[in-house]
């Protein structure tokens, strides 16, 4: 009987990691259609990001409701809802004739990773034993890190060998069987909530997210202006008040007293910096294959693939070692292969051609995959089990913000370079290339000195 149940509840987890996957693969299979789709539908690029930028801010956003959800409804009843979510989306972008439409759809099919992610990390962390989270957070991670990589391969291969449109048409079945494998074996149940939903504070949340988003986003049409500033100056203030409205409110989008615990602001730090690498690079690559290397949407797609399929296969690898060496191993060991991933493609870029990038992708890859998942299995044991489910909810909201800041700031950079300067379209991405990569190599050395400082204060207070 035990067998079974545990059986039941690894393929709870299967429905729900097939659905994250398909969501998050859905965020950057677009990424290589961005040249066709700025022609076809007459938008500038740093209009057209928003298809990957909108989707990231609106799963960041859907997140956010996570923690008291799922102490309010049964996981299989928000499933539900996020498959139905989903499909709708899927149907508006596959059928669309215009761009407005086309980016409605896209954000309607976010609100299905935005609860399908943390509904999956609920479930591993309320059901899977001690000995085993670091194994599980690890699949979970291959999952969440293989996709958005795999992401522009897809993209980049159907639309070579068909339209775009055919990117959703394809994902249907597969969401399909996430269904029926999730309503015949999810079976958490809610712990329920005594207090009402706080509205105020998702609302000002929301509103902070995406004003310093899109004052990130206008850096690609007037540079760093006081436009831009000013953009960003109201979003501190919306946070601030979302800050104030969740503390002193009649109730609380998640618990921000779990942010007392220094090791616990580190992992975050870490865990944004590693996110905003991850999906920031996903993007550049391909856009810089094409534009400065000259590459098909197709080789520009597959110079992801090598990478992302190692760093998937050792990602469960990298939580087995975190359950039997403790997490600092594999955290620490992938925070320096991630930072020598982006310094090979900031030092090497004059020589750069699709094998180095491939090469170094690699690299960057495994480091992320070592680092991920155990940062958030690490960040669960640091708070009081009744704190998981903020923990959860905060580091999936973290991941998906930094990879929508990602993808807006690295492509309004490049697009700064392209639309000034002189020289060719190649001569000026080139240099917004430049930029990105430095960029890129700044966010390692940071994320690197946070899990340094992280664990010797771990190592430091388990001794006291």
């Amino acid at each position: 009987m035990a067998s079974t149940k545990q059986n039941h509840i690894y393929l709870a987890i299967i429905s729900l990691a097939l659905l994250t996957f398909i969501g998050i693969l859905n965020e950057t299979s677009m990424n290589v259609t961005y040249p066709e789709l700025s022609r076809e539908f007459g938008v500038s690029l740093d209009m057209v990001q928003w298809i990957t930028t909108g989707y990231l801010l609106m799963v960041t956003i859907t997140m956010g409701t996570t923690a008291y959800l799922l102490r309010q409804f049964a996981a299989r009843k928000l499933q539900l809802v996020a498959v139905s979510a989903f499909i709708i989306g899927d149907l508006m972008c596959a059928l669309t004739g215009n761009f407005a439409v086309l980016l409605v759809g896209r954000l309607i099919q976010a609100v299905a990773t935005g609860l399908s992610t943390p509904i999956l990390f609920h479930i591993i962390f309320t059901e899977i034993p001690r000995e085993r989270l670091g194994a599980m957070t690890g699949f979970a991670g291959m999952v969440i890190s293989f996709a958005p990589a795999l992401g522009p391969t897809y993209g980049g291969w159907i639309s070579a060998v068909s339209s775009w449109r055919m990117i959703f048409w394809l994902l249907l079945p597969f969401v399909l069987v996430s269904l029926v494998l999730g309503q015949l074996y999810i079976r958490n149940q809610p712990i329920g909530n005594e207090k009402p939903f706080s509205y105020g504070s998702l609302i000002s949340l929301a509103v902070a997210l995406f004003t310093v988003v899109y004052g990130l986003a206008l850096i690609g049409r007037s540079g760093l202006s006081w436009t831009v500033l000013a953009w960003l100056v109201a979003g501190a203030v919306f946070f601030a008040g979302f800050v104030y409205v969740n503390n002193h409110g009649q109730s609380r989008l998640f618990d921000l007293s779990v942010f007392r615990s220094k090791p616990l602001r580190l992992s975050t730090l870490t865990y944004f910096n590693l996110q905003f690498i991850n999906i920031g690079i996903s993007l550049v690559i391909p856009l810089y294959a094409q534009y400065v290397l000259g590459s098909t949407s197709t080789v520009a797609g597959l110079i992801l693939l090598p990478g992302s399929v190692c760093g998937a296969l050792l990602a469960p690898f990298a939580g087995r070692l975190a359950d039997s060496q403790g997490f600092a191993t594999p955290v620490t060991f992938g925070g320096i292969l991630l930072l020598a991933g982006t310094a090979c493609f900031a030092l090497f870029q004059p020589g750069l051609t699709p094998m180095l990038i491939m090469t170094f992708f690699i690299i960057l890859r495994v480091g992320f995959n070592f680092a991920f998942g155990n940062t958030i299995s690490n960040a669960t044991v640091l708070v009081a089990a009744k704190n998981s489910a903020d923990v959860n909810s905060i580091f999936n909201m973290v991941q998906q913000f930094a990879g929508s800041l990602g993808t807006a700031f690295l492509a309004a950079v490049l697009a700064i370079y392209q639309n000034s300067g002189t020289g060719s379209l190649r001569t000026r991405s080139y240099a917004g290339g430049r930029f990105d990569y430095l960029f890129l190599l700044v966010m390692a050395v940071i994320a690197l000195a946070a899990i340094v400082i992280n664990y010797r204060l771990q190592k430091r207070t388990s001794r006291q």
